[in-house]
């Protein structure tokens, strides 16, 4: 057998003919890729792909009642659910957290079920029950719907980024997965009592009729049904083209309060104030302090319209009243003055209050701080005990400064306060709720001296005829200075749950578990 030697060179011979030649190359692992930058890639088009498809396929048309409304869901860092009833406004129901809000915009109504609806109002009862199955059904579809509109988007734009039909596949099956965990959000965090405080936004005359009337809420098996219901019926009333809007109709068995505080010789407050008067049909308005600026004689006509608000004004002097203030408006026709712990009857409810032990117009003049506040709170409280142990029991405590009226807690029920220009409620430590007012002059004539206006801010306290135990309140909220918008939010007190009598007495009991108590610390010398 003849050997033949290859003719090629070997490394290591070329190597050692020329030793001067760079070595040969090391053959070396390449590093390994990390996963992550792909998986979040593969994240971000399932999101952004099932964002499209649901703007694009995910909406739905479905009746609720005698409406024909078109459902969808959109992106949101807080949830609820939005019901828009354009032109009048929108309601927003805190009904559920997550990454996903449910909007309900009305569009059409049925004509012929829609005036039947208002021309028999005992319909309704049947409306409840049909109501609630037009929503559960249009849920069911809407979720149905919206798998397959973010199923379609992502698996289509997985496709086109990624160019493989198995990448898309798993771009869509990750979208899907995704909306699936948002829906078990919004299922575990499902809000059913969001219906009995919802909030609206649009026109402040078609707030009370939108919203409706608060009521005792009793122990009915359906009571959510019935307020599902109710929402339905007032905005199907509002939206009907065929009709005029129409008037409110208070519940006969609620009394309506309307407290306002720190106007500081605001004009535009006086036509909020008679606007709200007239919109929720007030019985008695409260103003808590602070109605003028520097307490001068030269303000006293300000007083002039409380005689044409329509219904009965009582009237706590606050930091920037005078003495003289206070006069003027005890002389208007309709006001009641409430000092020195003295009280008022007025639609049957008695009104304690004390006026402001300090008078501090302006910052030339030094405030005593909160020592000479506690001290007016311990006169007002002495004197609503005695009033108290005689059986005129007081239902309503008022002072200007939260510090004074936090010294009543424990002996009245509701204890209603101003001076921080700061919407504020909560339960103190021996019952009493304690509910402190914003401006209701948007801060007064200086506030157009910044570049943003303060907030103006009243609210109606909704509260038994009989035993005057408040059953709910609205949180009123315009844009500064009286713009014609507003914000609406009904508010329940924590006791008052469905499946639960509120007490007939009325009286203050410890806090409510898990409610917060409120810690007065306005300081009186703020110049407010």
């Amino acid at each position: 057998m003849v050997r033949v030697r290859s003719r090629v060179p070997r490394i290591r011979d070329l190597w050692r003919r020329h030793p001067t030649a760079a070595p040969a190359p090391a053959l070396t692992a390449s590093p390994a890729r990390s996963p992550y930058p792909g998986a979040l890639g593969l994240l971000a088009v399932a999101l952004v792909g099932g964002w499209l498809g649901l703007a694009v396929l995910g909406g739905i048309e479905e009746p609720v009642g005698p409406m024909n409304t078109r459902m969808s869901l959109h992106p949101s860092w807080t949830g609820d659910t939005e019901v828009n009833v354009s032109p009048l406004g929108s309601l927003r129901l805190d009904s559920h957290d997550g990454p996903l809000r449910l909007v309900v915009d009305v569009d059409t109504l049925d004509p012929e079920r829609s005036r039947n609806l208002i021309r028999h109002p005992e319909r309704i009862s049947g409306l409840q029950s049909e109501v609630a199955a037009d929503v559960r059904h249009s849920t069911a579809e809407l979720v149905l719907q919206s798998s397959v509109a973010a199923l379609t988007g992502a698996t289509a734009l997985g496709l086109a980024v990624y160019r493989t039909p198995k990448r898309a596949l798993a771009v869509g099956g990750l979208s899907l997965a995704v909306l699936a965990a948002c829906a078990g959000t919004a299922f575990g965090t499902w809000n059913p009592r969001s219906v009995l405080e919802p909030r609206f936004s649009g026109l402040l005359s078609s707030a009370p009729s939108v919203v409706g009337n608060a009521r005792s809420i009793v122990s009915d098996f359906d009571v959510y049904q019935q307020e599902l219901a109710r929402l339905v019926t007032n905005m199907t009333r509002l939206y009907d083209a065929a009709s005029t809007l129409p008037a409110y109709a208070p519940d006969p068995t609620t009394l309506r309060v309307l407290h306002v505080s720190d106007i500081h010789l605001n004009p535009a407050a006086w036509e909020i104030i008679q606007s709200v008067v007239t919109e929720y049909k007030i019985d008695v308005i409260i103003d808590t302090g602070d109605l003028m600026d520097h307490g001068t004689a030269a303000e006293n006509g300000f007083t002039a319209p409380i005689t044409d608000l329509g219904a009965p004004y009582v009237f706590v002097r606050g930091n920037h009243d005078s003495m003289d203030s206070q006069r003027a408006v005890a002389s208007r026709a309709g006001a009641h003055v409430v000092d020195d712990g003295r009280s008022v009857v007025v639609e049957g409810l008695r009104i304690a209050g004390i006026g402001d032990p300090q008078f501090t117009p302006d910052r030339s003049v030094e405030a005593v701080g909160d020592p000479s506040e506690r001290a007016a709170g311990q006169r007002l409280a002495d004197a609503v005990r005695l009033q108290n142990a005689s059986g005129a029991k007081v239902d309503i405590a008022v002072a200007h400064n939260p510090i004074a009226a936090a010294q009543v807690d424990g002996l009245v029920p509701l204890l209603l306060a101003g001076h921080t220009h700061t919407r504020d409620v909560g339960v103190l430590e021996n019952g009493s709720r304690l509910m402190v007012q914003g401006t209701t002059g948007g801060g007064g004539l200086r506030a157009v001296e910044g570049d943003t206006p303060q907030k103006v801010e009243a609210s109606v306290l909704y509260l038994d005829r009989d035993t005057h135990a408040l059953q709910a309140w609205d949180e009123i909220t315009l844009g500064g200075l009286g713009l014609s918008t507003a914000e609406v939010s009904r508010h329940l007190p924590e006791e008052v749950e469905p499946g639960r009598v509120p007490s007939p007495s009325g009286a203050p009991s410890s806090s409510p578990s898990g409610t917060p108590s409120a810690r007065p610390s306005a300081t009186a010398g703020s110049g407010r």
